[in-house]
């Protein structure tokens, strides 16, 4: 080989190190994507003398998308392209004669692969000989950056998460204010509850407080959907029910009040079942309404009875077509649980349903310890019959025991 072709062929190396160098420390310093696309470019034109190439990375929605290219003629990229892509593999292949149009422009295609994961696949086509280390070279440069490019959106995605995560731990501070973190307190009942977002955030609600006239009422409330839609439509239902409690004189005017506030917001598309109960602790009375809402539980003298009376969901019309109020006096040895169904969603590793007649059966059986006890071991019951399968949606669970003075405490 002559002297001066040697020394070329050295220079030609220097100089492929030397923007290897610095595309590496481009990386290095962050370097902006475009800022690295160009310089991966710039590298194959010159340095390696690639005329035809095509880089494809991964898009936002699991797909490719092609994020450079130079010398194409053809750029027909579609839906069977990118299927193409998908099985490829991570081995290098020859595509010439493809009978796609776009991939037969070119010579070969290197993957890039992170163990079974592909990060990116290049198209090469025109480059000038045969050269099993020009090969090797641009394989290498093109895993650098395709691997820069990953790590940049890893890095992207945990800052985003770690915002998304703050954000929503806000937002669950924010919602739990506005569930009630003391209960009433009576001479009659005594009141537990367990308050368990699937998200942090979430559509249960209750509240408890004291009305005028010795009543109180007690609500229960399960908003269609889960996460943060769910918890800002609950807050919202929050401040309609704060507002018209006070002014209503009637549960009947109450329920269609709110009703009328949450078609408002909703128009229909999204509803919310609702148990309230208005107690008046002198006679012992309790009027109650339910709406769509789970049937909750009262244990009297050893008979169980379902709190059905009531009317529709809220939200789900502009007016309610039917309302019937129930009422039931409370005695002495009463418990009343209302629950929304995230309890009786829960799972077993078999699949089965720690269902309504599960539920009501615990509660008959434990119906003569207080509140609070009461709630406990319902939680443990609940963890042993999940056996670590999780909680698929919000829980809530209100609690009332009734008796005739100071509650002894029995566990």
């Amino acid at each position: 080989m002559p002297e001066d072709n040697i020394e070329r062929q050295l220079f030609l190396k220097q100089l492929q190190i030397n923007r290897l160098l610095d595309i590496t420390q481009a990386i290095n310093n962050n370097a902006k994507q475009e800022d690295l696309f160009t310089m991966y470019k710039s590298f194959l034109n010159w340095e390696m003398g690639v005329r035809e190439f095509a880089l494809f990375l991964p898009d936002k929605n699991d797909g490719w998308q092609c994020v450079v290219m130079d010398g194409v003629k053809n750029q027909f990229i579609d839906d069977e392209l990118v299927k193409m892509l998908s099985n490829f593999g991570n081995i290098m292949k020859k595509v010439r004669g493809s009978s796609h149009l776009f991939a037969k422009q070119f010579e070969m295609l290197i993957p890039v692969f992170h163990k079974e994961r592909p990060l990116g696949y290049a198209f090469i086509g025109g480059y000038e000989g045969t050269d099993f280390s020009k090969i090797q070279l641009i394989t290498t440069i093109t895993n650098i950056v395709a691997v820069a490019i990953d790590n940049k959106n890893l890095f992207k995605r945990q800052i985003e998460q770690e915002r998304f995560n703050h954000e929503m731990a806000l937002a669950g501070e924010m919602q739990r204010a506005l569930v009630p973190d003391k209960l009433p307190e009576c001479d009659i009942f005594q009141l537990s509850a367990i308050y368990k977002p699937h998200f942090g955030v979430g559509g249960d609600y209750f509240d408890c407080f004291e009305l005028r006239n010795n009543r109180y009422m007690f609500v229960v409330a399960d908003i269609a959907g889960k996460g943060l839609s769910a918890a800002l439509l609950m807050a919202n239902f929050q401040a309609n029910l704060h507002a018209i409690v006070r002014r209503a004189k009637t549960p009947d005017e109450f329920i269609r009040q709110l009703n009328k506030a949450v078609w408002r917001v909703t128009h229909g598309e999204r509803y919310i079942t609702l148990f309230v109960a208005d107690i008046n602790t002198e006679t012992r009375e309790m009027r109650y309404i339910n709406a769509g809402h789970i049937p909750p539980v009262v244990v009297q003298r050893g008979q169980i009875e379902l709190l059905k009376k009531g009317c529709m969901i809220l939200g789900y019309e502009a007016s309610l077509p039917h309302l019937e109020i129930g009422k039931l006096t409370l005695e002495e040895d009463a418990m009343m649980v209302i629950y929304t169904d995230g309890i009786t969603d829960i799972r077993n590793p078999l699949g089965e349903d720690f269902n309504e007649d599960i539920l009501a059966n615990f509660i008959c059986e434990n119906a003569n310890i207080s509140a609070h006890a009461f709630n406990e071991k319902l939680m443990k019951q609940v963890e042993e019959f999940s056996a670590g399968e999780g909680y698929p949606d919000d829980i809530t669970v209100l609690t009332c025991r009734f008796f005739e003075h100071a509650l002894v405490e029995k566990v």
